[in-house]
């Protein structure tokens, strides 16, 4: 039998993009994407959805401590801002002049 790989989805967010939420506690901030969870299809978004995670006590830290930092976020509240407007668009992919498929704003029709 022929061994089958699952097909990573393609998603419109990438790791260093700047992004905006536009859904959920955290709705209006924006902030650069410092990872994307491709099999959970989530983003974690610099200064966005900040949770709270007790750790336990060990050898460096023998009090324990509180600690703030950011949760994941799905890819569906999330907008790309285009680098060249600063405004919040929805993207596309289509073939650039090199015959590579390119993310481009809908808003302004120009490859990002």
């Amino acid at each position: 039998m022929e061994n089958k790989k699952k097909m990573q989805p393609k998603f419109h967010i990438r790791k260093g993009d700047t992004v905006k939420v536009i859904a959920g506690n955290s709705k209006g901030k924006t902030g650069k994407v410092t990872s994307v969870l491709v099999s959970k299809e989530r983003a974690i978004v610099e200064g966005a959805n900040m949770i709270t995670k007790h750790l336990k006590p060990n050898a460096q830290n023998p009090q324990g401590s509180i600690e703030k930092r950011e949760g994941s976020i799905h890819i569906s509240n999330l907008m790309l801002i285009d680098p060249a407007t600063g405004e919040a668009t929805r993207t596309g992919r289509r073939l650039n002049d090199n015959n590579k498929l390119q993310r481009f704003s809908k808003k302004t029709d120009k490859f990002i």
